[in-house]
Protein backbone atom coordinates (compact mmCIF):
# COMPACT_ATOMS: atom_id res chain seq x y z
CA UNK A 1 0.00 0.00 0.00
CA UNK A 2 1.25 3.46 -1.06
CA UNK A 3 1.04 6.15 1.51
CA UNK A 4 0.41 10.17 0.44
CA UNK A 5 1.34 12.71 3.02
CA UNK A 6 -1.52 15.44 3.59
CA UNK A 7 0.78 18.17 2.28
CA UNK A 8 1.55 16.23 -0.91
CA UNK A 9 -2.12 15.47 -1.59
CA UNK A 10 -2.36 19.21 -0.98
CA UNK A 11 0.69 20.01 -3.91
CA UNK A 12 -0.89 17.63 -6.15
CA UNK A 13 -4.36 19.17 -5.85
CA UNK A 14 -2.93 22.92 -5.99
CA UNK A 15 -0.85 21.98 -9.52
CA UNK A 16 -4.50 21.00 -10.37
CA UNK A 17 -5.68 24.06 -9.70
CA UNK A 18 -3.22 25.58 -11.50
CA UNK A 19 -3.07 27.77 -14.78
CA UNK A 20 -0.56 25.81 -15.78
CA UNK A 21 -2.14 22.53 -15.18
CA UNK A 22 -5.22 23.77 -17.26
CA UNK A 23 -3.33 25.37 -20.32
CA UNK A 24 -2.02 22.04 -20.57
CA UNK A 25 -4.96 20.17 -20.39
CA UNK A 26 -6.46 23.02 -23.16
CA UNK A 27 -3.93 22.47 -26.00
CA UNK A 28 -4.10 18.44 -25.09
CA UNK A 29 -8.05 18.82 -26.06
CA UNK A 30 -7.10 21.62 -29.03
CA UNK A 31 -4.49 19.29 -30.18
CA UNK A 32 -6.30 15.61 -29.43
CA UNK A 33 -10.08 16.20 -30.15
CA UNK A 34 -9.44 17.62 -34.10
CA UNK A 35 -7.06 14.43 -34.35
CA UNK A 36 -9.98 12.14 -33.20
CA UNK A 37 -12.43 13.91 -35.58
CA UNK A 38 -10.19 13.53 -38.42
CA UNK A 39 -9.56 10.19 -37.91
CA UNK A 40 -13.43 9.22 -37.82
CA UNK A 41 -13.96 11.14 -40.41
CA UNK A 42 -11.42 9.13 -42.90
CA UNK A 43 -12.41 5.63 -41.56
CA UNK A 44 -16.01 6.83 -42.39
CA UNK A 45 -15.08 8.28 -45.68
CA UNK A 46 -12.79 4.95 -46.10
CA UNK A 47 -16.20 2.90 -45.81
CA UNK A 48 -18.86 4.52 -47.86
CA UNK A 49 -16.11 4.72 -50.91
CA UNK A 50 -14.99 1.31 -50.33
CA UNK A 51 -18.82 0.27 -50.08
CA UNK A 52 -19.85 2.44 -53.40
CA UNK A 53 -16.88 0.92 -55.26
CA UNK A 54 -17.71 -2.25 -54.31
CA UNK A 55 -21.16 -1.94 -55.51
CA UNK A 56 -20.61 -0.28 -58.72
CA UNK A 57 -18.04 -3.41 -59.79
CA UNK A 58 -20.75 -5.64 -58.31
CA UNK A 59 -23.46 -4.00 -60.25
CA UNK A 60 -21.43 -3.90 -63.67
CA UNK A 61 -21.16 -7.55 -63.53
CA UNK A 62 -24.39 -8.55 -62.90
CA UNK A 63 -25.20 -6.30 -65.68
CA UNK A 64 -23.08 -8.16 -68.32
CA UNK A 65 -24.63 -11.10 -66.73
CA UNK A 66 -28.50 -10.41 -67.64
CA UNK A 67 -27.55 -9.48 -70.60
CA UNK A 68 -26.21 -13.03 -71.11
CA UNK A 69 -28.99 -14.25 -69.49
CA UNK A 70 -31.03 -12.87 -71.97
CA UNK A 71 -29.58 -14.01 -75.28
CA UNK A 72 -29.22 -17.60 -74.01
CA UNK A 73 -32.36 -17.59 -72.71
CA UNK A 74 -31.85 -17.90 -69.64
CA UNK A 75 -35.37 -17.65 -67.88
CA UNK A 76 -37.05 -20.06 -69.90
CA UNK A 77 -33.97 -22.71 -69.49
CA UNK A 78 -32.15 -22.02 -66.16
CA UNK A 79 -29.42 -25.01 -67.15
CA UNK A 80 -26.54 -22.93 -68.90
CA UNK A 81 -23.49 -24.20 -67.54
CA UNK A 82 -21.42 -21.14 -68.78
CA UNK A 83 -23.99 -18.82 -66.81
CA UNK A 84 -24.48 -20.43 -63.55
CA UNK A 85 -20.68 -21.19 -63.43
CA UNK A 86 -20.30 -17.30 -64.06
CA UNK A 87 -23.05 -16.76 -60.80
CA UNK A 88 -21.20 -19.14 -59.28
CA UNK A 89 -17.77 -17.36 -59.42
CA UNK A 90 -18.92 -14.01 -58.73
CA UNK A 91 -20.53 -15.67 -55.57
CA UNK A 92 -17.23 -17.01 -54.68
CA UNK A 93 -15.15 -14.18 -55.52
CA UNK A 94 -17.22 -11.46 -52.90
CA UNK A 95 -18.71 -13.85 -50.80
CA UNK A 96 -22.16 -13.49 -51.87
CA UNK A 97 -25.37 -15.21 -52.99
CA UNK A 98 -27.32 -14.84 -56.02
CA UNK A 99 -30.68 -15.30 -56.85
CA UNK A 100 -32.56 -15.24 -60.45
CA UNK A 101 -36.17 -14.26 -60.05
CA UNK A 102 -38.55 -14.47 -62.87
CA UNK A 103 -42.16 -12.68 -63.36
CA UNK A 104 -43.89 -15.36 -61.52
CA UNK A 105 -41.74 -14.27 -58.07
CA UNK A 106 -40.33 -17.67 -58.65
CA UNK A 107 -36.66 -18.53 -57.72
CA UNK A 108 -35.31 -20.21 -60.69
CA UNK A 109 -31.76 -20.09 -59.39
CA UNK A 110 -29.73 -19.99 -56.32
CA UNK A 111 -26.30 -19.74 -56.00
CA UNK A 112 -27.03 -21.29 -52.41
CA UNK A 113 -29.22 -23.99 -53.76
CA UNK A 114 -31.75 -23.67 -50.76
CA UNK A 115 -34.71 -21.40 -52.09
CA UNK A 116 -34.80 -22.66 -55.91
CA UNK A 117 -38.19 -23.03 -57.14
CA UNK A 118 -39.43 -21.00 -53.75
CA UNK A 119 -41.81 -17.48 -54.45
CA UNK A 120 -40.21 -14.59 -53.24
CA UNK A 121 -42.25 -11.21 -53.12
CA UNK A 122 -39.93 -8.72 -51.40
CA UNK A 123 -40.27 -4.99 -51.71
CA UNK A 124 -36.92 -5.01 -53.42
CA UNK A 125 -38.29 -7.49 -55.74
CA UNK A 126 -41.68 -5.22 -56.89
CA UNK A 127 -39.62 -2.17 -56.97
CA UNK A 128 -37.67 -3.62 -59.59
CA UNK A 129 -40.50 -4.96 -61.72
CA UNK A 130 -41.44 -1.03 -61.11
CA UNK A 131 -38.36 -0.11 -63.09
CA UNK A 132 -36.48 0.65 -59.92
CA UNK A 133 -33.24 -0.55 -59.06
CA UNK A 134 -32.23 -1.01 -55.18
CA UNK A 135 -28.96 -0.93 -53.42
CA UNK A 136 -28.75 -1.27 -49.36
CA UNK A 137 -26.01 -1.45 -47.03
CA UNK A 138 -26.07 -3.17 -43.77
CA UNK A 139 -23.53 -2.11 -41.27
CA UNK A 140 -24.69 -4.20 -38.41
CA UNK A 141 -24.77 -7.78 -40.45
CA UNK A 142 -21.99 -6.58 -43.13
CA UNK A 143 -23.60 -7.50 -46.24
CA UNK A 144 -24.66 -5.40 -49.53
CA UNK A 145 -28.10 -6.00 -51.06
CA UNK A 146 -28.52 -4.96 -54.66
CA UNK A 147 -31.61 -5.76 -57.60
CA UNK A 148 -30.32 -5.91 -60.94
CA UNK A 149 -33.28 -6.42 -63.72
CA UNK A 150 -33.39 -8.67 -66.28
CA UNK A 151 -34.56 -6.67 -69.55
CA UNK A 152 -35.52 -7.65 -73.15
CA UNK A 153 -33.03 -5.97 -74.95
CA UNK A 154 -35.28 -4.67 -77.36
CA UNK A 155 -38.92 -4.36 -75.55
CA UNK A 156 -37.22 -2.99 -72.51
CA UNK A 157 -39.52 -5.06 -70.94
CA UNK A 158 -38.51 -6.89 -66.92
CA UNK A 159 -38.46 -10.46 -67.19
CA UNK A 160 -36.72 -10.93 -64.00
CA UNK A 161 -34.98 -9.58 -61.27
CA UNK A 162 -31.40 -10.65 -60.17
CA UNK A 163 -30.89 -10.16 -56.24
CA UNK A 164 -27.44 -9.99 -55.09
CA UNK A 165 -26.37 -10.11 -51.66
CA UNK A 166 -22.48 -9.84 -51.01
CA UNK A 167 -20.28 -9.70 -47.66
CA UNK A 168 -18.51 -6.73 -46.78
CA UNK A 169 -16.32 -8.19 -44.03
CA UNK A 170 -13.16 -7.45 -45.95
CA UNK A 171 -14.03 -3.55 -45.79
CA UNK A 172 -14.82 -4.12 -42.19
CA UNK A 173 -12.03 -5.84 -41.65
CA UNK A 174 -9.78 -3.12 -43.22
CA UNK A 175 -11.70 -0.50 -41.27
CA UNK A 176 -10.51 -1.99 -37.96
CA UNK A 177 -6.72 -2.18 -39.25
CA UNK A 178 -7.51 1.88 -40.02
CA UNK A 179 -9.41 2.36 -36.64
CA UNK A 180 -6.37 0.37 -34.99
CA UNK A 181 -3.46 2.56 -36.73
CA UNK A 182 -5.03 5.49 -35.91
CA UNK A 183 -5.67 4.66 -32.51
CA UNK A 184 -1.70 4.32 -32.58
CA UNK A 185 -1.03 7.44 -34.26
CA UNK A 186 -3.57 9.54 -31.98
CA UNK A 187 -1.65 8.13 -28.57
CA UNK A 188 1.66 9.55 -30.01
CA UNK A 189 -0.05 12.28 -31.09
CA UNK A 190 -1.88 12.78 -27.67
CA UNK A 191 1.57 11.81 -25.39
CA UNK A 192 3.59 14.77 -28.08
CA UNK A 193 0.83 17.34 -27.33
CA UNK A 194 1.12 16.79 -23.72
CA UNK A 195 4.59 16.61 -23.43
CA UNK A 196 4.61 19.91 -25.94
CA UNK A 197 1.46 21.79 -23.84
CA UNK A 198 3.20 21.22 -20.59
CA UNK A 199 6.45 22.77 -21.83
CA UNK A 200 4.61 25.46 -23.66
CA UNK A 201 2.26 26.24 -21.06
CA UNK A 202 5.70 26.57 -18.34
CA UNK A 203 6.78 28.96 -20.85
CA UNK A 204 3.76 31.15 -21.27
CA UNK A 205 3.69 31.00 -17.19
CA UNK A 206 7.32 32.22 -16.74
CA UNK A 207 6.20 36.00 -17.11
CA UNK A 208 3.15 35.09 -14.77
CA UNK A 209 5.67 33.57 -12.06
CA UNK A 210 7.83 36.89 -12.29
CA UNK A 211 4.58 38.71 -11.67
CA UNK A 212 4.15 35.99 -8.51
CA UNK A 213 7.64 37.24 -7.87
CA UNK A 214 7.78 40.29 -7.91
CA UNK A 215 4.37 40.89 -5.41
CA UNK A 216 6.07 38.47 -2.75
CA UNK A 217 9.58 40.56 -2.86
CA UNK A 218 7.17 43.99 -2.47
CA UNK A 219 4.93 42.26 0.63
CA UNK A 220 8.24 41.48 2.18
CA UNK A 221 8.89 45.52 2.77
CA UNK A 222 10.07 46.80 -0.43
CA UNK A 223 7.18 49.70 -1.02
CA UNK A 224 9.68 51.97 -2.45
CA UNK A 225 10.09 50.13 -5.70
CA UNK A 226 7.25 49.30 -8.36
CA UNK A 227 7.13 46.37 -10.45
CA UNK A 228 7.42 46.03 -14.38
CA UNK A 229 7.03 42.57 -16.33
CA UNK A 230 6.02 43.87 -19.81
CA UNK A 231 6.42 39.88 -21.90
CA UNK A 232 2.87 39.71 -22.37
CA UNK A 233 -0.09 42.99 -22.70
CA UNK A 234 -1.84 40.97 -20.10
CA UNK A 235 1.21 40.90 -17.53
CA UNK A 236 1.65 44.85 -18.18
CA UNK A 237 -1.79 44.99 -17.50
CA UNK A 238 -1.54 43.44 -14.23
CA UNK A 239 1.81 45.46 -13.14
CA UNK A 240 0.55 48.44 -13.93
CA UNK A 241 -2.62 48.00 -12.22
CA UNK A 242 -0.67 46.75 -9.22
CA UNK A 243 1.94 49.78 -9.42
CA UNK A 244 -1.33 51.97 -9.14
CA UNK A 245 -2.71 49.54 -5.70
CA UNK A 246 0.80 50.24 -4.74
CA UNK A 247 0.65 53.70 -4.56
CA UNK A 248 -2.51 54.21 -3.18
CA UNK A 249 -0.79 51.93 -0.54
CA UNK A 250 2.02 54.34 0.00
CA UNK A 251 -0.43 57.35 -0.05
CA UNK A 252 -2.91 55.86 2.79
CA UNK A 253 0.95 54.66 4.62
CA UNK A 254 1.80 58.46 4.11
CA UNK A 255 -1.62 59.75 5.09
CA UNK A 256 -1.91 57.69 8.19
CA UNK A 257 1.25 58.78 9.29
CA UNK A 258 0.30 62.35 8.63
CA UNK A 259 -3.20 61.37 10.62
CA UNK A 260 -0.98 60.53 13.42
CA UNK A 261 1.64 63.10 13.59
CA UNK A 262 -1.67 65.74 13.60
CA UNK A 263 -3.26 63.64 15.75
CA UNK A 264 -0.81 64.15 18.48
CA UNK A 265 -0.31 67.56 17.12
CA UNK A 266 -3.62 68.91 17.60
CA UNK A 267 -4.05 67.27 21.09
CA UNK A 268 -0.70 68.11 22.12
CA UNK A 269 -1.12 72.14 21.26
CA UNK A 270 -3.84 72.38 23.96
CA UNK A 271 -1.64 70.88 26.81
CA UNK A 272 0.96 72.51 25.97
CA UNK A 273 -0.81 76.25 25.74
CA UNK A 274 -2.63 74.84 29.48
CA UNK A 275 0.59 73.73 31.51
CA UNK A 276 2.26 77.10 30.11
CA UNK A 277 -0.50 79.31 31.69
CA UNK A 278 -0.23 77.08 34.69
CA UNK A 279 3.16 76.82 35.36
CA UNK A 280 2.95 80.88 34.94
CA UNK A 281 0.52 80.94 37.75
CA UNK A 282 2.33 78.39 40.05
CA UNK A 283 5.64 80.93 39.51
CA UNK A 284 4.19 83.90 40.92
CA UNK A 285 2.91 84.75 44.24
CA UNK A 286 -0.17 86.55 45.37
CA UNK A 287 -1.42 86.85 42.16
CA UNK A 288 -4.08 89.51 41.68
CA UNK A 289 -7.43 88.36 41.25
CA UNK A 290 -7.78 89.67 37.49
CA UNK A 291 -5.07 87.80 36.08
CA UNK A 292 -6.05 84.57 37.88
CA UNK A 293 -9.53 84.90 35.94
CA UNK A 294 -7.56 85.35 32.82
CA UNK A 295 -5.24 82.61 32.99
CA UNK A 296 -7.87 80.39 33.90
CA UNK A 297 -10.19 81.86 31.22
CA UNK A 298 -7.85 81.17 28.69
CA UNK A 299 -7.19 77.87 30.07
CA UNK A 300 -10.70 76.96 30.27
CA UNK A 301 -10.68 77.63 26.24
CA UNK A 302 -7.73 75.74 25.78
CA UNK A 303 -10.17 72.67 27.67
CA UNK A 304 -13.26 73.16 25.26
CA UNK A 305 -10.94 73.19 22.55
CA UNK A 306 -9.24 69.75 23.53
CA UNK A 307 -13.27 68.75 24.36
CA UNK A 308 -13.97 69.76 20.73
CA UNK A 309 -10.99 67.62 18.90
CA UNK A 310 -11.67 64.80 20.67
CA UNK A 311 -15.98 64.93 20.10
CA UNK A 312 -14.34 65.62 16.49
CA UNK A 313 -11.99 63.04 16.28
CA UNK A 314 -14.67 60.55 17.99
CA UNK A 315 -17.01 61.49 15.09
CA UNK A 316 -14.97 60.79 12.58
CA UNK A 317 -14.37 57.16 14.18
CA UNK A 318 -18.11 56.36 13.70
CA UNK A 319 -18.10 58.00 10.27
CA UNK A 320 -14.79 55.25 9.54
CA UNK A 321 -17.52 52.01 10.75
CA UNK A 322 -19.30 50.09 7.60
CA UNK A 323 -22.70 51.33 6.68
CA UNK A 324 -24.75 48.88 8.41
CA UNK A 325 -24.41 51.63 11.25
CA UNK A 326 -26.73 54.07 10.00
CA UNK A 327 -29.88 54.19 11.31
CA UNK A 328 -32.05 54.96 8.50
CA UNK A 329 -35.13 56.62 8.62
CA UNK A 330 -37.90 58.41 6.07
CA UNK A 331 -36.69 62.47 6.53
CA UNK A 332 -38.08 66.09 5.63
CA UNK A 333 -35.02 67.45 4.37
CA UNK A 334 -36.48 70.70 3.79
CA UNK A 335 -37.09 70.56 8.35
CA UNK A 336 -33.59 69.33 8.87
CA UNK A 337 -32.16 71.99 6.55
CA UNK A 338 -34.35 74.88 8.15
CA UNK A 339 -33.52 73.26 12.26
CA UNK A 340 -29.54 73.45 11.18
CA UNK A 341 -29.79 77.11 10.12
CA UNK A 342 -31.63 78.18 13.60
CA UNK A 343 -29.30 76.66 15.22
CA UNK A 344 -26.32 78.28 13.44
CA UNK A 345 -27.88 82.00 12.97
CA UNK A 346 -26.43 83.06 16.60
CA UNK A 347 -22.61 82.52 15.16
CA UNK A 348 -24.01 83.70 12.14
CA UNK A 349 -24.83 86.64 13.54
CA UNK A 350 -21.61 87.28 15.52
CA UNK A 351 -19.82 87.24 11.88
CA UNK A 352 -22.52 89.64 10.55
CA UNK A 353 -23.41 86.67 7.85
CA UNK A 354 -26.67 86.26 6.52
CA UNK A 355 -27.74 82.55 6.17
CA UNK A 356 -30.57 82.05 3.22
CA UNK A 357 -32.67 79.19 2.44
CA UNK A 358 -33.70 78.12 -1.15
CA UNK A 359 -36.21 75.46 -1.17
CA UNK A 360 -37.49 74.43 -4.47
CA UNK A 361 -39.66 70.88 -3.55
CA UNK A 362 -40.55 69.31 -0.60
CA UNK A 363 -38.20 66.72 -0.48
CA UNK A 364 -38.24 63.13 1.62
CA UNK A 365 -35.33 60.96 1.72
CA UNK A 366 -34.01 57.61 3.25
CA UNK A 367 -30.96 59.03 5.32
CA UNK A 368 -29.71 58.71 8.99
CA UNK A 369 -30.72 62.05 10.20
CA UNK A 370 -27.78 62.62 12.87
CA UNK A 371 -25.04 62.19 10.70
CA UNK A 372 -26.80 64.23 7.61
CA UNK A 373 -27.11 66.82 10.05
CA UNK A 374 -24.02 66.83 11.11
CA UNK A 375 -22.55 66.98 7.62
CA UNK A 376 -24.60 69.74 6.60
CA UNK A 377 -23.97 71.52 10.10
CA UNK A 378 -20.67 71.19 9.26
CA UNK A 379 -20.62 72.63 5.81
CA UNK A 380 -22.68 75.66 6.77
CA UNK A 381 -20.88 76.22 10.36
CA UNK A 382 -17.43 75.85 7.44
CA UNK A 383 -19.12 79.00 5.07
CA UNK A 384 -19.69 81.06 8.16
CA UNK A 385 -16.15 80.59 10.03
CA UNK A 386 -14.30 81.36 6.53
CA UNK A 387 -16.56 84.13 5.28
CA UNK A 388 -16.28 88.15 5.41
CA UNK A 389 -18.23 90.60 7.45
CA UNK A 390 -21.22 91.21 6.14
CA UNK A 391 -21.11 88.24 3.59
CA UNK A 392 -23.66 85.45 2.98
CA UNK A 393 -24.42 81.65 3.12
CA UNK A 394 -26.74 80.36 0.51
CA UNK A 395 -28.36 76.98 1.29
CA UNK A 396 -30.58 75.53 -2.06
CA UNK A 397 -32.54 72.33 -1.85
CA UNK A 398 -33.62 70.81 -5.10
CA UNK A 399 -34.66 67.36 -5.99
CA UNK A 400 -35.20 64.90 -9.00
CA UNK A 401 -37.17 61.13 -9.70
CA UNK A 402 -33.57 59.60 -7.49
CA UNK A 403 -31.68 62.43 -5.79
CA UNK A 404 -31.76 65.05 -4.06
CA UNK A 405 -29.39 67.99 -4.31
CA UNK A 406 -28.16 70.48 -1.46
CA UNK A 407 -25.60 73.02 -2.31
CA UNK A 408 -23.87 75.51 0.38
CA UNK A 409 -22.66 78.54 -1.51
CA UNK A 410 -21.22 81.79 0.66
CA UNK A 411 -19.23 84.91 -0.41
CA UNK A 412 -16.29 83.51 1.82
CA UNK A 413 -12.55 84.07 1.04
CA UNK A 414 -12.20 81.06 -0.91
CA UNK A 415 -9.97 78.25 -1.40
CA UNK A 416 -6.43 78.86 -3.58
CA UNK A 417 -6.74 75.76 -6.27
CA UNK A 418 -4.18 74.10 -5.30
CA UNK A 419 -5.69 73.34 -2.16
CA UNK A 420 -8.98 71.81 -3.42
CA UNK A 421 -8.07 68.11 -3.98
CA UNK A 422 -6.55 68.23 0.01
CA UNK A 423 -9.53 70.23 1.55
CA UNK A 424 -11.23 66.86 2.88
CA UNK A 425 -8.32 65.29 4.43
CA UNK A 426 -8.10 65.06 8.35
CA UNK A 427 -6.34 67.81 9.53
CA UNK A 428 -5.76 70.02 6.15
CA UNK A 429 -5.90 73.49 6.52
CA UNK A 430 -5.75 76.08 3.72
CA UNK A 431 -3.62 78.73 5.91
CA UNK A 432 -2.85 77.37 9.22
CA UNK A 433 -1.94 80.48 11.55
CA UNK A 434 -5.51 81.78 9.96
CA UNK A 435 -7.25 78.47 10.74
CA UNK A 436 -5.57 78.57 14.21
CA UNK A 437 -7.47 82.24 14.71
CA UNK A 438 -10.86 81.71 13.37
CA UNK A 439 -10.79 77.94 15.25
CA UNK A 440 -12.05 74.32 14.22
CA UNK A 441 -10.11 71.41 14.16
CA UNK A 442 -9.57 70.62 10.89
CA UNK A 443 -11.81 67.81 10.90
CA UNK A 444 -15.55 69.34 9.29
CA UNK A 445 -15.07 68.41 5.96
CA UNK A 446 -13.31 64.93 6.25
CA UNK A 447 -16.35 64.00 8.76
CA UNK A 448 -18.99 65.73 6.16
CA UNK A 449 -17.45 64.06 3.39
CA UNK A 450 -17.52 60.05 5.26
CA UNK A 451 -21.27 60.77 5.93
CA UNK A 452 -22.16 61.47 3.10
CA UNK A 453 -20.28 58.93 1.16
CA UNK A 454 -22.07 56.37 3.72
CA UNK A 455 -25.20 57.65 2.04
CA UNK A 456 -23.63 56.38 -1.16
CA UNK A 457 -23.77 60.36 -2.25
CA UNK A 458 -20.78 62.80 -3.45
CA UNK A 459 -19.72 65.69 -2.53
CA UNK A 460 -17.86 68.87 -5.15
CA UNK A 461 -16.34 71.63 -4.08
CA UNK A 462 -15.74 75.14 -6.39
CA UNK A 463 -14.32 77.73 -5.38
CA UNK A 464 -11.79 80.92 -6.16
CA UNK A 465 -9.77 82.72 -3.58
CA UNK A 466 -12.10 86.45 -2.55
CA UNK A 467 -14.78 84.96 -4.36
CA UNK A 468 -16.51 82.65 -2.09
CA UNK A 469 -16.82 78.48 -2.05
CA UNK A 470 -19.77 76.54 -3.67
CA UNK A 471 -19.87 72.91 -2.25
CA UNK A 472 -22.65 70.74 -4.12
CA UNK A 473 -23.76 67.31 -2.57
CA UNK A 474 -25.67 64.79 -4.03
CA UNK A 475 -27.70 61.78 -2.35
CA UNK A 476 -30.01 59.12 -3.29
CA UNK A 477 -33.64 59.65 -2.14
CA UNK A 478 -34.17 55.68 -1.11
CA UNK A 479 -31.07 54.23 0.76
CA UNK A 480 -29.20 51.60 -1.60
CA UNK A 481 -28.17 48.64 0.46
Amino acid sequence: MVIISRPKLKEKWKFLRSLRFRITVILVVIGIVPCVIVENGIVRSYENRAVSVRAVTVKNQCDIICNQLIQQNYMEDPTSPVINGELNMLTNIYGGRILIINEDFRVIQDTYDLDRGKTIVSQEVIWSYQGKETSRYDKKNNYLEMTARIQDTETKKTLGVMLISISTDEIRTNMQILEAKGTTLLSIIGILVLVFGYLLAGILMKPFQKVTRSIEELTDGYLDESISVPDYLETELITDAFNKMLGKVKALDESRQEFVSNVSHELKTPLASMKVLADSLNAQQDVPVEIYQEFMQDITEEIDRENQIITDLLSLVKMDKKAADLNITQVNINDLLELLLKRLRPIASEKHVELILDSFRPVNAEVDETKLSLAFSNLIENGIKYNVDGGWVRVSLNADHKYFYVTVADSGIGIPEGSLDHIFERFYRVDKSHSREIGGTGLGLAIARNAIVMHRGAIKVYSKVDEGTTFSVRIPLNYIV
